[in-house]
């Protein structure tokens, strides 16, 4: 046969079953990935770290190459942990470098169910540097994955990020917070050296900024904010910055905060 051929001349190399290198037996990544793709036949694609690692978004090496199956198998490989998904949506499934892969927001779903918070927060900063998804569009695209397996761990954390209290509700949950850290009730959206600060603890040279909907800040309106609080510092004021969410979530976080920079 031809094959045998082949074989016998160097010119292919056995992988698996079916499956041969050309020209020499060692793989690259690309090389194995798609072997493994191969081997678990039609419906399979890389996912979880092994999609990640392809992605170049936030993966920890495994001994193992993850392979996600949409269809019910019992597929096992010496080097492969394979999932079968039959639910698994079709536009799930794309293509990088010809090799078939989860998509850059199923992606991020399956590494919310592996991932530490950290490393998660990493994983989505990684893909939006890169262009793969924004926040926002991989917030709105959670609703598509309802009751999916890392889903509600990836929008606690998306949520946390894009989260916004109204002016009002800001002054209302802040100020106790500042008179339990022994401080006095600050002025609110108070003008200092040409710029409105948040709240402003004069007999403290004390000013605390407030962020909300951090994934949307653009890079102007980021170096808008450096200035205003290099001109801040370097006139003698020490400048604190809060999230929307810690002032209404984690109020104890930034009590203790306030209180020791008061002391």
């Amino acid at each position: 046969m031809a094959i045998d051929h082949r074989v016998a001349t160097g010119r292919l190399h056995l992988i698996s079953r079916g499956i041969y290198a050309v020209g020499r037996p060692e793989l690259t990544s690309d090389g194995r990935w798609m072997a493994a793709v191969l081997v678990c036949g039609d419906g399979a694609m890389l996912s979880h770290r092994s999609a990640a690692e392809l992605w170049g978004i936030g993966y920890e090496p495994t001994g193992w190459i993850d392979v996600t199956v949409r269809r019910k198998c019992e597929i096992r490989r010496k080097g492969l942990k394979v999932r079968s998904r039959p639910s698994l949506d079709a536009r799930c499934l794309t293509r990088r470098r010809g090799i078939p892969v989860t998509d850059p927001v199923q992606t991020l779903i399956d590494q919310a169910t592996e991932l530490t918070p950290l490393r998660l927060e990493r994983a989505v900063n990684e893909a939006d540097k890169l262009d793969l998804v924004d926040p926002e569009t991989l917030r709105r695209a959670l609703d598509d994955h309802p009751g999916e397996p890392g889903v509600k761990t990836l929008r606690t954390l998306l949520d946390r990020h894009a989260f916004r209290l109204s002016d009002s509700d800001l002054e209302v949950l802040f100020r106790p917070l500042a008179v339990a850290a022994g401080l006095p009730v600050p002025l609110t959206k108070h003008r200092l050296l040409d710029y409105e600060v948040d709240f402003d603890f004069p007999d403290h040279d004390l000013i605390v900024e407030t962020d909300g909907l951090r994934y949307h800040r653009t890079p102007s309106q980021q170096a808008r904010m450096a200035k205003r609080d290099q001109v801040h510092t370097a006139a003698g004021f020490r400048v604190l910055r809060f999230t929307h969410w810690q002032i209404a979530h984690a109020p104890d976080e930034v009590t203790g905060v306030l209180r020791r920079v008061r002391a």
